[in-house]
């Protein structure tokens, strides 16, 4: 069949197929190494809960004391005055933040070291179980002596670092309270140095803010002097050009922002005078136009409004002209009194005439005299408005001068208003204050029993859990039926479970679980060839020990239960072993005929099994290789095989040697048997790979000593076969 897969080969892609689909789960595969492991497991958890308990009783009691404070947010200030940080410029996320680093700063600590002089304090350094610097007996000074510069300064340095090792900060969740604890051998001295602490950080806050001021004011009384003399100099040009240009101020305004603007200046005041002035003066010259027209014209009744004078004329002139009319009724006009009447009125009349021409160059002398003065004063109003336009275009470089002035009085203001503040800006409250001071441990803190054997059971767990991790990684044996096919490529023909009893034995029940477990193998067999279970089978396996010979005869016997006769051939002339444990002879076999002899009948045995028989291997060649690369092995499987249903040989392990790729080649299959949880797969491999390459025929394996119960899995296809395990030995499944 070249073109088309041979049955062994398609059944061997469909069981591979099903043991890839019937992979357990990861959860499940950790579940089966921890059992395979349990005892290991459980040996290293209680080996650290018990080192852990030891390491706990040796310790030395540690003593913590916890100071609580309250880091406020915002400063109470006695006074109004702002001061240098802005108290919402960041966050308080980021505030607290650097609040807890300032805590457990390095410069804290050495304030608490001065100011506790730990340096030279032997209790702190038994408190923390060291030795201090320049001490001890590798130093080669005796206790009491004189400290060098460099050994009080490495103290130092060694007492920091303590206070920061020892040192914890605990933010209280949802405020604003911090609990700063210390951790030392002796209650006193974790007392103080938690108290120093918070007192230290409290005072260091202050000191921080006093300074900062310190270094604004040096900084704003060198601003404030340059300041100062810009003011001086830009006030010195502005008042410099006023005199130059003869601008006189005569008011000013400051507006909103601070600027100067100048209202009015003498100029602009003469020319408002001025022109009220010639206001005036026009009223006037109108008023006496009006009164010259109405003079002027006949009959004008103006003049004796304005006249008495004329207006007592007219009067007297209208009364004589009335008598004159009243005697021309009863008189003629020679009439002597009529006509002293009309010369009396003819006189009235030039008396009025003359009178008129008086009033009326009276008014013509105040018109002219009032149009005069309009004139004059309207030439001294135009020439203050050349004035006040040759100021105002003065005014573009006077104003310049005069908003410099301004910028710089008001920034010398604003610093000199911000240096007066700072001096009191650091009088307030501290946002540092203490809650509740650190009280003297009376219980040592650490270590907790409990606790640390809570933490060495985990840590148990963990090394036991990695411990496993490794030894399955490193464990190349197969542990599960369905890594046949997955790591060997090869289709698996039975998982073989372990038996409490001798395996030989327990086939003679053809109910017990080694019999249905060997029937499935034959079951799977049926499928390898064309033709069913093959003729000529031989098993072969990696190394001694993996139940090879058992697997064959408990084939044998099922083969011959099922199958027709079947013959057992031990062809392992190296270390036979069939032949003692069935009880039967073994001083020809094998050996004989392919050395020679032909009787071949003659070395075939009854083993007392029904259809099944034996022929032994026989005595132990000098070269079972040689013996089995001839051409009589062959010959010797072809005349068992004419009277035989079936021949089953049990070939040497693989180990290197040629005999069983020999023997391989004279069967039609080779049934390669590997013992579970012993038999690497690199070396399965290798040895399937050299009897592929000796054109034998794999027709699958075969996994013995198999504990369904250890790693989880049923034996076959869900009957859930688990038992235990016997002595691993070659007679038994173990």
């Amino acid at each position: 069949m070249s073109h088309m897969e041979s049955p062994a080969q398609m059944a061997s892609d469909e069981f591979a197929a099903g043991a890839r689909s019937r992979a357990a789960p990861a959860l499940l595969e950790y579940w089966n190494a921890l059992k395979r492991h349990l005892w290991m497991a459980v040996a290293i958890v209680l080996v650290s809960v018990v080192i852990g308990a030891i390491l706990t009783m040796l310790m030395t009691p540690q003593y913590s004391a916890t100071s609580r404070i309250e880091i406020a947010r915002e400063q109470a200030n006695v006074t109004n005055v702002e001061g240098l940080q802005r108290e919402d410029a960041t966050p308080n996320l980021e505030f607290y933040q650097t609040q807890y680093s300032l805590l457990n700063a390095r410069s804290l600590a050495e304030r608490v070291e001065r100011r506790l002089r730990l340096a030279t304090n032997q209790a702190f350094f038994d408190a923390h179980g060291v030795t201090p610097e320049g001490e001890g007996f590798l130093s080669g000074k005796s206790d009491g002596g004189t400290l060098s510069v460099a050994d009080m300064r490495g103290r130092q340095r060694q007492a920091v670092g303590l206070l920061i090792d020892h040192l914890s900060i605990s933010p209280v969740r949802g405020s604003a309270l911090v609990d700063v604890s210390y951790t030392s051998a002796s209650p006193a001295i974790s007392q103080l140095v938690a108290e120093t602490w918070v007192n230290e950080f409290a005072q260091q806050s202050m000191d921080r803010r006093f300074a900062s001021t310190a270094d604004a004011r040096v900084y704003l009384e060198s601003r404030l002097q340059g300041l100062r003399e810009r003011l001086e100099q830009s006030e010195r040009d502005l008042v410099n050009y006023a005199a130059r240009q003869g601008i006189v101020r005569l008011s000013e305004t400051q507006s909103n922002e601070g600027r100067t603007q100048t209202t009015q200046t003498l100029a602009s005041s003469n020319l408002d005078q001025l022109n009220r002035v010639l206001i005036e003066a026009t009223a006037e010259r109108t008023q006496a136009e009006a009164r010259l027209r109405s003079a002027r014209s006949p009959g004008s009744t103006q003049l004796g409004m304005q006249n008495q004078s004329l207006n007592n004329l007219r009067q007297r002139r209208a009364e004589a002209n009335a008598k004159y009319q009243d005697l021309l009724v009863h008189f003629e006009p020679q009439y002597p009194e009529a006509q002293a009447l009309r010369e009396q009125i003819s006189a009235l009349d030039r008396s009025i005439s003359s009178e008129e021409k008086r009033v009326r160059d009276s008014y013509l002398a105040d018109f002219e005299s009032a149009s005069e003065r309009e004139k004059e004063l309207r030439a001294k109003v135009s020439e203050l408005l050349n004035e006040l336009d040759s100021e105002s275009r003065s005014s573009i470089q006077y104003n310049i001068y005069q908003r410099e002035v301004d910028t710089n009085r008001q920034l010398y203001d604003s610093l000199l208003q911000r240096y007066k503040e700072i001096g009191v800006a650091g009088v307030g409250t501290n946002n540092i204050s203490i809650v509740d001071p650190a009280p003297t441990p009376e219980s040592p803190s650490s270590p907790k029993l409990l606790l640390n054997l809570i933490l060495a059971l985990l840590a148990g767990s963990g090394l036991a859990a990695v411990t496993i991790f490794v030894l399955e990684n490193l464990d190349e044996s197969l542990r599960e039926p369905s890594q046949v096919a997955t790591k060997l490529n090869v289709p698996l023909l039975g998982a073989i479970p372990v038996v409490d009893t001798d395996a030989l034995e327990n086939m003679d029940d053809p109910k017990s679980i080694l019999s249905e477990a060997y029937m499935t193998v034959r079951t799977n067999l049926s499928f390898s060839t064309d033709h069913g279970v093959p003729k000529t089978i031989a098993l072969t396996s990696t190394s001694p020990s993996e139940g090879k010979s058992t697997s064959a005869y408990s084939l044998a016997r099922v083969l011959g239960r099922t199958s027709g006769s079947v013959v057992l051939v031990d062809v392992d002339m190296r270390r036979p072993i069939l032949a003692s444990r069935l009880g039967l002879e073994s001083n020809r076999g094998v050996s004989n005929f392919l050395a020679g002899d032909d009787d071949w009948q003659a070395l075939i045995q009854e083993t007392g099994a029904p259809n099944v028989y034996f022929v032994a291997a026989g005595p132990t060649p000098p070269s079972a290789s040689e013996l089995l690369s001839g051409e009589r092995l062959a010959l010797f499987v072809k005349h068992l095989a004419s009277r035989f249903d079936h021949v089953i040989l049990d070939s040497p392990p693989m180990l290197g040697l040629s005999d069983a790729p020999l023997i391989g080649t004279v069967v039609e299959g080779v049934i390669y048997v590997i013992e579970a949880d012993r038999t690497a797969v690199r070396a399965s491999q290798s040895a399937i790979q050299r009897l592929r390459d000796s054109r034998a025929h794999v027709l699958g394996v075969l996994l013995t000593k198999y504990s369904a119960k250890q790693t989880g899995y049923g034996y076959g296809y869900g009957y859930g076969y688990g038992y235990g395990r016997e002595k691993d030995d070659e007679g038994t499944q173990s």
